[in-house]
């Protein structure tokens, strides 16, 4: 196993004072830093990666030194130890990777501009300067800045500026010395850059930026959200915003979502920047990843993890905390839905699979990061984990908690322990016994329920989708029943409750369901009676509890613990629901039954009818068009709808969308954003031309509407051209069209879930493998091009080629577990296929 040395344990540092001088012309910087901090050994070590060190100065003495790239180090002789004050000269390079200091691009009225900026986070901070890069080497830094500054052009950064008058003679920018800190919080961003400001109640300046190739509304949204979010978190945490400022700025070129740097959060344009004409999905988007970014002030900012094997508590903690804000601050929008429908299924799916990795993980070496920041794990299980516990605890305890551990860890680093340790001390619970067969098992539990004479038998084993090993393990269930009279937690493998006719009398006869609110990382298999309770009394359940039962059956048929023919019968008579969750739910399975059926058959026939009655009653209700003062859910419950009616080739709304279209055929950007996407991919369905093509592909060019270029590349992937699909893959590696951020998610992953165009895009990426590990080897979404085809190919010769091209690479760190958990999960998917495509077939001709 690949360890690395904490630098740490042989220097501790206590400030940096940063200069840098960057030339944008030249792609280039230089500088110097003065390291103040206590050398516990003669020969110490920082961390640098592709620096040039020209000296390195104690007391006006030179030191010697060596290079070690291999270890991204820099070994300095030191003759006494103790504190002291070291002066290193270096230079390095403005490189393309959206690593340490790098360039965005972007267009203003047809001339090229850039903006630098840094991403520090893991363990990129070593690309700009010298440092003890590592999350437990706190200190506070100093960092002063010059560039090849044009007129109007500025600089930020985590502090506020200091000195401004001095900048005007000498061209330096001067920030004040930031909080103790880790090193990969430290940030700038320097360019042609715009921005609104406002102030917290308690006076905190915020500020929303970005680049001039935005209108200046774009960041009125966000601004207000921002304004809001600290405020909330300052009463929730009884903790005040700990610095002086809250800025964002949205970035042009970005590869993950957004970075908490403290004071200065940068993000991807989509995450930050809110158009007039945008979808209500792309707002709340927004505001959950500003909440989000917020919550790590405190979580990680202020307190930090000593490694980085607590990184899941960082952002599970942030991810619970995001809806927990946006839901206080706007309630009428039910957040909580978002992740009903999208952060708990994508948990449930992944954490289903064997050899998926637990929540907390030993990590090695920080190369190891990247698969650490598996989103269905560390972000959306580990934070249906956090509201799990919150519910358990009670929120008052909960908060309490939390200020118990703000304000004993303050500018230190912790463990996961120091976290219960504080809840425990608040709530009078044991917290550590209740959460750590949560996080250190992987996986999850079903909890099966079935009546046997007058006994209610409950069990509960580890859930599986594909081949497992059974290991045995086991969780502490918090039943969160709807019946009274049964236990809180269950924490064996059987639970044998008696009297149950008395039990059912007593609750007036109501269904007995399981984990309410869906709050807690099980799903329940009720059997028999129970489940023809459950589905006869469908009427009498909320939104949350049908999604939940939708939900459950999808994965148990998943399982192959029902059939998937089951589930036909389960949907098919839904007709009237109008709520988001459930059509959302619905939408899951009609997505999942789709792979049983082939395209042209008499199978796809029945199954296009059965959607267009499911949605046939939402279609008549909505309409295309939105309407004046309806509903935030209207407008996603229209989208599901009409997503469904086109793909059941509804002549009304085919014909309705084309039309939709030719109104706009001059603007197509000016299309309602909510219904923007199906428009322009019913186009290219039904009247897909070469200048079609080429309109939509100059279209992408020219808009700043990241949501608008999503949908466009989303759009295109419905081509049935190959000349289309040629022309497009041909672009892929143009950065001028496709920017590499975008590669994976707006363009690989349409394409690789079209049938069509499944091939082509599969054999591109294997025959430019290379070029997308150098593109893109540094970043987050590199190991995308390893799960997207894992979540997509359902063919026995797709998992062939999967396991020829991807296995000799299970010795690439960054991607090996990717690798397995793929061929885990198209193995079960084809099977599962072989297994029920017969059954689904048949029952689906009996719905005609």
């Amino acid at each position: 196993m690949k360890t690395v040395e904490h630098y740490i344990e042989k220097f501790v540092p206590e400030n940096y004072n940063i200069f840098l001088d960057i030339s944008r012309e030249n792609k280039t910087f230089s500088g110097n830093v003065a390291i103040t901090g206590e050398a516990l050994v003669n020969t110490i070590s920082l961390h640098q990666k592709d620096l040039t060190i020209a000296s390195v100065l104690l007391d006006n003495e030179k030191m010697s030194f060596t290079m070690d790239d291999e270890n991204e180090a820099l070994h300095i002789e030191l003759p006494d130890t103790g504190m002291m004050t070291l002066v290193i000269e270096f230079s390095g390079k403005i490189t393309d990777n959206m690593t340490g200091i790098y360039p965005s691009y972007y267009t203003v009225d047809g001339i090229k501009k850039e903006v630098i900026s840094t991403q520090f986070e893991s363990h990129f901070a070593r690309e700009a300067f010298p440092s003890i890069d590592e999350p437990e080497a706190k200190a506070t830094f100093d960092l002063s800045l010059k560039f090849d500054q044009n007129q109007d052009e500025m600089a930020l950064s985590n502090m506020p500026e200091v000195n401004s008058q001095r900048r005007q003679e000498t061209g330096i920018w001067t920030f004040d010395t930031t909080p103790r800190m880790s090193s990969y919080l430290l940030a700038f961003a320097i360019g042609d850059i715009q921005g609104k400001t406002a102030h917290t109640k308690n006076g905190t300046l915020v500020g929303s930026y970005a680049t001039k190739a935005h209108k200046p509304q774009a960041l009125d949204f966000s601004l207000d959200i921002a304004v809001r979010v600290i405020e909330f978190y300052e009463d929730y945490f009884g903790v005040n915003y700990p610095i002086p400022q809250s800025l964002h700025i949205a970035l042009p070129d970005f590869s993950s979502g957004a970075m908490e740097n403290w004071g200065l959060v940068t993000y991807r344009e989509v995450y930050l920047l809110v158009d007039e004409n945008s979808t209500v999905a792309s707002r709340q988007q927004v505001a959950l990843v500003i909440a989000h970014e917020i919550a790590h002030q405190w979580f990680g900012n202020l307190v930090t993890m000593k490694w980085w094997d607590d990184l899941w508590l960082n952002e599970s903690f942030a991810n619970m905390m995001e809806y927990v804000a946006i839901d206080a601050i706007e309630p009428s929008w039910n957040i909580f839905e978002d992740f009903q429908t999208g952060g708990a299924p994508l948990a449930l799916k992944r954490d289903a699979t064997d050899g998926v990795q637990s929540v907390h993980v030993e990590v090695h070496h920080p190369d190891e990061i990247n698969t650490l920041f598996d989103p269905a794990i560390v972000y959306a299980k580990g934070s249906r984990l956090m509201h799990m516990l919150r519910r358990w605890l009670g929120d008052d305890d909960f908060r309490a908690g939390l200020k118990i551990y703000f304000e004993r860890h303050q500018y230190g680093n912790t463990i996961g322990r120091d976290l219960w340790n504080a809840l425990s001390e608040a709530s009078g619970k044991d917290v550590a016994g209740f959460m750590d067969a949560w996080l250190e098992q992987p996986g999850y539990p079903v909890l099966s329920a079935r009546v046997e004479g007058d006994k209610l038998i409950l069990s509960q084993k580890q859930f599986f989708i594909g081949q497992a090993q059974e290991q045995g393990r086991l969780w502490p269930l918090p039943l969160n029943a709807t019946w009274t009279g049964l236990p809180d937690t269950m924490t064996g493998s059987e639970l044998v409750i008696p009297n149950f006719d008395a039990l059912l009398a007593q609750n007036d006869g109501k269904a007995l369901r399981f984990n309410t609110e869906n709050t807690a990382h099980y799903i329940t298999n009720y059997q028999g009676q129970l489940l023809d309770s459950v589905l006869e009394k469908w009427s009498t359940l909320d939104a949350t509890a049908k999604l939940q039962v939708i939900q459950e059956r999808r994965l148990l048929a998943e399982s192959g613990e029902i059939s998937y023919a089951d589930l036909i019968s389960v949907i098919s008579g839904l007709t009237d629901e109008t709520s988001y969750l459930v059509t959302a739910a619905i939408s899951q399975v009609t997505t999942g039954l789709k792979r049983f059926v082939d395209e042209g058959s008499e199978a796809e026939a029945a199954f296009k009818s059965m959607v267009e009655s499911i949605f046939v009653k939402n279609f008549e209700r909505l309409g295309f068009e939105p309407k004046v003062g309806e509903a935030d859910e209207d407008e996603m419950v229209r989208q599901i709808t009409l997503s469904a009616m086109l793909y059941a080739d509804n002549a009304q709304a085919i014909e309705t969308a084309s039309a939709i279209f030719q109104k706009h055929a001059d603007d197509i950007e000016s299309i309602p954003a909510s219904i923007r996407l199906l428009v322009l991919s019913n186009q290219i369905k039904h009247a897909e031309t070469e200048d079609l093509v080429e309109l939509y592909l100059t279209t992408y060019v020219k808009t700043n509407d990241g949501t608008f270029r999503r949908q466009l590349a989303q759009a295109l992937a419905n081509t049935k051209s190959e000349k289309t699909v040629a022309r497009i893959l041909s672009e892929l590696k143009n950065k001028d069209l496709v920017k590499p951020q975008d590669l994976a998610m707006s363009w690989y992953l349409p394409f690789l879930n079209q049938d069509f165009a499944q091939g082509a895009f599969w054999t591109w990426a294997r025959e430019n493998w290379s070029w997308i590990k150098s593109a893109l080897g540094g970043d987050m979404s590199f190991d995308k091009f390893v799960i997207y085809p894992s979540n997509v190919f359902k063919a026995a010769e797709r998992l062939a080629e999967f396991k020829a091209f991807f296995e000799p690479q299970l010795e690439d760190m960054a991607i090996s577990r990717n690798i397995t958990m793929g061929i885990n999960e198209i193995t079960a998917r084809v099977e599962l296929i072989e297994k029920d495509k017969e059954a689904v077939e048949t029952a689906l001709l009996a719905t005609k």
